[in-house]
């Protein structure tokens, strides 16, 4: 009997779906709550498995209950190389995710500097760069971000077409639609396992041009 196939928000249980920039891996666990599975997930983090232990309080136990889902679980993934890291590149996926990138505690308050932006761009730039050599033929690559300046100064859909994607689709990214998604700061220091405010935002969807 073939398994049921279910979604959540832009989600399905038959994607297989590569999520990267995991802090405490609440949005992953989110996915595979709803899918009652994790066997289609793969979720990284910068971070080592000490690191995550550090900065955040549960992010071993989201984990743990993920490898019982099945998930495949991997860490110190840099989206500036993935494509080259052969426990990821020799597959292709159809939704490759990427919530709130960030390039890290020595821009908080400081977003507005020239400096944070530039450094934010280069981030996703080498993000999109990579993830764009692991798609599926019709994969998408979705980036959730906030819309309201500066972040609007990161030019995301500019960046993106300048590495040969295009925009499918926007859509406003409300924390309710994720039920046990948690938010984090992260980037080290005492604030890492603090919750921060999205505000306005939306998820990014590109596909190759």
């Amino acid at each position: 009997m073939e398994i049921s196939e279910k979604w959540i928000r832009h989600y399905s249980s038959k994607h297989k779906i590569l999520l990267v920039g995991e802090g405490n891996f609440s949005f992953s666990l989110c996915l595979a709550s709803a899918f009652g599975s994790a066997m289609n997930i793969t979720a990284t983090s910068l971070d080592s498995e000490d690191e995550l232990c550090t900065k955040y309080m549960d992010a071993m136990d989201n984990i743990n209950i993920l490898k019982r889902y099945g998930c495949d679980i991997q860490h110190e993934v840099d989206v500036h190389t993935m494509s080259f890291d052969n426990s990821l590149s020799l597959q292709r996926y159809d939704r490759i995710v990427f919530n709130f990138p960030h390039a890290g505690s020595r821009f908080f308050g400081r977003e507005f500097s020239s400096r944070a932006i530039e450094s934010h761009k280069e981030l996703v730039r080498g993000f999109l760069e990579n993830a764009k050599e692991m798609l599926e033929e019709d994969g998408e690559i979705h980036i959730t971000h906030k819309t309201t300046y500066p972040f609007s100064d990161w030019g995301i859909k500019k960046l993106a077409k300048g590495e040969g994607l295009k925009l499918l689709k926007k859509s406003k990214f409300e924390l309710s639609h994720y039920p046990g998604y948690i938010n984090k700061r992260g980037s080290g220091g005492r604030r890492s396992d603090d919750y921060f405010p999205v505000g306005e935002c939306s998820t990014y969807m590109f596909i190759q041009s």
